[in-house]
C-alpha cells in the first residue's frame, strides 16, 4: 500500500486531480496518522468538522447500534427516534424561538433548503413577488446551484455562471479592510440594497454571523446584527443565518449570532454537529416561518433522500450530548482565549497583515505591503504555498483566496477540536510560523 493517492493511478476522482494525497488510516484527537506513521496536527478539524476530535467511540457506538436497529426510513412516511430526541436537544441549545429542525446531510443542501423555505413561507403568505436573495461579499454559502448563487466566490461561480441565478451582493463587515462608519460595517448596506431592489420583491437576507474562510474569521462589529434585525423586520424580510462554519459551539457559544443578540428567522447548522462522524446538517427554523405553510399547502416542497435519516441522526445526537456533557462549548471559549493569545505575536512576522476570530476560530492574513494592506498578486500562490508548507510541517490548516478584492487575497484558518489542549496550541504556532519561513522563501517575499 502506498502512502498517497494521485490520479490516474487511483480509481477515486478526488477533487485535487494535480497533487498527491497522504492515505490517513488512524485518528487520535487532534492527530492524523498516515500509513507510513507520519502524524498530523489537525488544526482545523479538516474543514471546520471534528469539533470532538478524532477516534471518538461513543459516537461511532452509538451509529453501530442505530444501524443494528434500523438504518433508514422514509423522512416522508415515518419519524425515528434520532430525529426526534435530536431535535429536542437542539431546541434547548439553540436561542429561543429557533425551535424546529429539519436534517440533511450537507452545509450546501442546509442553506439551499434554507432559502427554498425562505421563498415558500412567501408564496403561502400569498406574497409571491417576494423572491429575491441578498447575500454578502466576500462570503460563502455552499456549491449547490443555489447556495453558489448566494456566495461570493468568482472562481468558483464562473464556469457554471450561465446556471446560476443573479442574487444582489452587498459588502460584507471587515473590520480590517473597513472603516467602522463604512455603510458595511453598520448595516446600511443592506436597508441601501433592499430599497433599491424593492422590499416586495425580497424574500431573505443571508449571512455568516462571523466570517467563515472567506473572510478570515472577520467578527462583526457589536451592533451590526441588532440593525440588521431591526432592517430585516422593518421590511419584511426573512434573515438567514448560516452558522454551518461557525455554529454548533466553534465560537464558545453554541450559536455564533449569540454574542451579538440578535435572532435569525431561520438559521443552518453543519460540519461540526456530527462531529464529523456522519455528514450531518439542519435547517432550524421559528413557528412564524413554518405555520404558514403549515397552514397553507401543509408540506415544505423540499425532499432529499437522505434527509431524517436515523443512523445519521443518532451520530449527531451522540455528538451533541457529549458536547454538553464536557462542557465543551466553555472549553471551546476559553481554549479561544488561549489560542488567539498564543496566535497574536504572528503580526510582528512578515507578510502577516492580521489575526483574527472568535472562540477556535482564527483566520491569518497574509500581504504584502502590511502598511496599504496590499495582497500579493494572485499568482504567486502564497495561500497555497503556505498550506503545503505547513502539511509539510505536518500541520493542517485551511487557505482561502480572493477575500481583499474578489480576486487577489490570501489567508490560512485554524480551527482546531474543541479539545485541543494548551500544549498542542504551542505547537500549532510553532508549525504556523515554519510554514510561514519556508513559504516567504518559496515566494521570494523578503
Amino acid at each position: 500500500m502506498t502512502a498517497a493517492r494521485r490520479y490516474p493511478e487511483t480509481g477515486v476522482f478526488y477533487r485535487a486531480l494535480d497533487r498527491e494525497l497522504p492515505l490517513i488510516v488512524r485518528g487520535e484527537g487532534c492527530w492524523l496518522l498516515d500509513d507510513r506513521g507520519r502524524r498530523y496536527l489537525d488544526a482545523c478539524g479538516g474543514a471546520y468538522v471534528a469539533n470532538l476530535g478524532h477516534g471518538e467511540a461513543a459516537v461511532a457506538d452509538a451509529l453501530a447500534a442505530q444501524a443494528r436497529k434500523v438504518a433508514y426510513v422514509n423522512g416522508t412516511a415515518f419519524t425515528n427516534e434520532p430525529a426526534e430526541a435530536l431535535a429536542a436537544e437542539l431546541r434547548a441549545l439553540n436561542p429561543a424561538g429557533l425551535d424546529f429542525s429539519y436534517f440533511l446531510s450537507s452545509g450546501s443542501e442546509a442553506v439551499e433548503a434554507a432559502l427554498k423555505l425562505a421563498r415558500q413561507h412567501w408564496v403561502e403568505r400569498g406574497r409571491p413577488s417576494k423572491h429575491k436573495i441578498i447575500a454578502r461579499t466576500p462570503g460563502y454559502h455552499g456549491n449547490t446551484l443555489l447556495a453558489l448563487s448566494a456566495s461570493a466566490r468568482g472562481h468558483y461561480k464562473k464556469a457554471y455562471g450561465p446556471w446560476l441565478v443573479p442574487v444582489p451582493m452587498i459588502p460584507a463587515p471587515y473590520p480590517y479592510r473597513r472603516a467602522a462608519d463604512d455603510p458595511a460595517m453598520t448595516g446600511q448596506a443592506l436597508e441601501d440594497a433592499i430599497l433599491k431592489e424593492g422590499a416586495d420583491t425580497v424574500a431573505a437576507f443571508i449571512a455568516e454571523p462571523v466570517g467563515g474562510s472567506s473572510t478570515g474569521g472577520s467578527v462583526p462589529p457589536p451592533g451590526y446584527y441588532k440593525r440588521v434585525r431591526e432592517i430585516c423586520d422593518r421590511h419584511q424580510v426573512l434573515f438567514v443565518a448560516d452558522e454551518v462554519l461557525c455554529g454548533a459551539g466553534r465560537t464558545g457559544r453554541w450559536t455564533a449570532l449569540s454574542h451579538f443578540g440578535a435572532l435569525p428567522d431561520i438559521m443552518t447548522l453543519g460540519k461540526g454537529l456530527s462531529g464529523g462522524y456522519v455528514p450531518l446538517s439542519a435547517v432550524v427554523a421559528t413557528r412564524a416561518v413554518i405555520d404558514p405553510i403549515a397552514k397553507g399547502s401543509g408540506a415544505f416542497k423540499h425532499a432529499q433522500t437522505f434527509s431524517h435519516s436515523p443512523v445519521i441522526c443518532a451520530a449527531g445526537l451522540a455528538a451533541v450530548r457529549l458536547i454538553k456533557e464536557r462542557g465543551l462549548v466553555a472549553r471551546c471559549a476559553a481554549m479561544g482565549e488561549v489560542l488567539h493569545r498564543a496566535l497574536k505575536p504572528l503580526k510582528d512576522l512578515p507578510a502577516v497583515g492580521d489575526v483574527r476570530g472568535l472562540g477556535l476560530l482564527a483566520g491569518i492574513e497574509f500581504v504584502a505591503d502590511k502598511a496599504t494592506k496590499a495582497p500579493f498578486p494572485r499568482s504567486l500562490r502564497f495561500a497555497e504555498t503556505f498550506v503545503s508548507a505547513a502539511l509539510d510541517a505536518g500541520l493542517v490548516v485551511w487557505p482561502n483566496t480572493g477575500h481583499a478584492d474578489g480576486e487577489n487575497g490570501d489567508l490560512a484558518m485554524v480551527a482546531p477540536p474543541f479539545i485541543v489542549t494548551e500544549a498542542e496550541i504551542g505547537e500549532i504556532v510553532s508549525r504556523l510560523k515554519t510554514a510561514l519561513e519556508r513559504t516567504l522563501e518559496a515566494c521570494h517575499v523578503r
